[in-house]
């Protein structure tokens, strides 16, 4: 079985550079070995009557809201290049455009946001230059320079290793990838492409890797035995029981996990559907309003894929426009605020891969994974990821202090 492009947004890569995208998932799908059973399969084609499983959560980061508060987490996910390379981590990520206005203070004019899996392009920019760098120029409007993408002047003397090497380093960022780590890839990009815009996800969490894996791991019929017999276990247990309760505090891994189990517990297994990728499910735009009227549809501009597959969205007026993103307000219920960023946005979108389920089977005994951790709550504020959170809270009340011009003071004369 070989997937398509993700979203199939871009049909005229050549087949081979489609082969390669396919050994980039069967490699990931490899290491993920331990995690391997039959209620998960790297083919839905092999699935008898498979149906879609209704898997997505709403992108907006569940953390720093659980570490701190949710303004709190506003403020700092919003806070340009660090709020995003540390926090995006639900498999979405943005970035604020902003632009001056009329009297040159600049304002927030657009959000880019991106499902886009790093490996994806790391991939096309290892093996094809042209194709990549045509890409770039489709989701950004202008063609980029070779420096821009790969620090070098003709990236086709390069090997394809040292290609993904110096891109990832550019744009794309290491992804955990230990060869890219081992090499002194950092773990952000360096250069402005994908700094200044949202042009694919580079959180090492949003990986190819993570997404096949969350899924894996929920994919298994998890019991704990009770008086009366199998009960199916509760998320708490599952993620206690693998010491991996962080991942429970995220909105992404507890709903692909949980979907995933659930589909197990019925004998059914799980697969991503053609083609396997991070997709935008839904946007509830209705609640932003400008000038009390729905916001113009121009406003609203999904790419990136075929419909119910887009991988990108910009939402906001144009550079021609004369309104800016903090002339939307978003209205739900009787809430009334101004829009001044991407976190708000990413409230009311819900992402996911496409799933699907084959036909139930019987689940033998043997089969059943019985678990024996406490159902008790996970304290989500106890979860490591807070100190560093916190550290960037510092970081950026730090900023705003610096950022201040304190009033003058008069000297006393004498």
């Amino acid at each position: 079985m070989l997937y398509d492009v993700p979203g199939r947004a871009d049909p005229i890569i050549s087949s081979d550079l489609l082969e390669q995208w396919n050994q980039t998932i069967q490699d990931a799908y490899d290491r993920l070995g331990n995690w391997k059973n039959r209620f998960f399969t790297l083919d839905p084609s092999s699935l008898k009557n498979p149906v879609r499983a209704p898997i997505k959560w709403f992108g907006d980061p569940a953390e720093p809201a659980f570490c701190l508060d949710e303004p709190t987490a506003k403020q700092l996910c919003d806070w340009g290049v660090p709020g995003r390379h540390i926090l995006h981590n639900e498999y979405c990520e943005y970035r604020i455009i902003e632009k001056p206005d009329a009297t040159g203070k600049m304002r927030p004019k657009r959000v880019q946001v991106t499902t886009e899996l790093r490996e994806y392009w790391a991939c096309i920019a290892k093996f094809d230059p042209v194709a990549v760098r045509a890409m770039v120029e489709n989701v950004l409007g202008f063609l980029p320079s070779w420096e821009a993408l790969y620090g070098v002047s003709n990236p086709s003397l390069l090997s394809p290793s040292q290609r993904e090497i110096a891109f990832s380093r550019r744009v794309a960022g290491h992804g955990n990838k230990q060869e890219l780590v081992s090499a002194g890839v950092p773990e952000q990009p360096t250069g402005a492409l994908n700094q200044d815009n949202a042009l694919f996800m580079t959180h090492p969490i949003n990986g190819l890797d993570d997404l096949l894996y969350i899924v894996m791991f929920g994919a298994a019929p998890y019991v704990i035995r009770t008086d009366t017999g199998l009960k199916s276990a509760i998320r708490e247990q599952i993620f206690r029981q693998y010491n991996v309760e962080g991942l429970a505090c995220r909105h992404a891994d507890p709903a692909a996990a949980m979907g995933a189990q659930g589909a197990a517990m019925n004998g059914q297994t799980v697969a991503f559907d053609n083609p396997l990728g991070m997709y935008i499910l839904s946007f509830n735009h209705p609640v932003f309003r400008y000038q009390d009227q729905a916001v113009p549809e121009e406003w609203i501009r999904f790419s990136r894929g075929e419909k119910d597959m887009y991988q990108r969205l910009e939402f906001g007026p144009s550079d021609t426009d004369e309104a800016f993103l903090d002339d939307i307000v978003v209205e739900v219920g009787s809430d009334i605020k101004p829009l001044t960023g991407g976190f708000q946005v990413l409230q009311q979108i819900e992402i996911g891969p496409i799933i699907v389920v084959g036909e139930s089977t019987p689940v033998a005994e043997d089969e059943y994974v019985i678990l024996r951790t406490s159902s008790e709550p996970i304290r989500c504020r106890d979860a490591g990821i807070c100190d560093r959170i916190h550290q960037l809270k510092q970081q950026y009340d730090n900023a705003q202090k610096i950022g201040r011009v304190g009033p003058r003071q008069m000297g006393v004369l004498s």
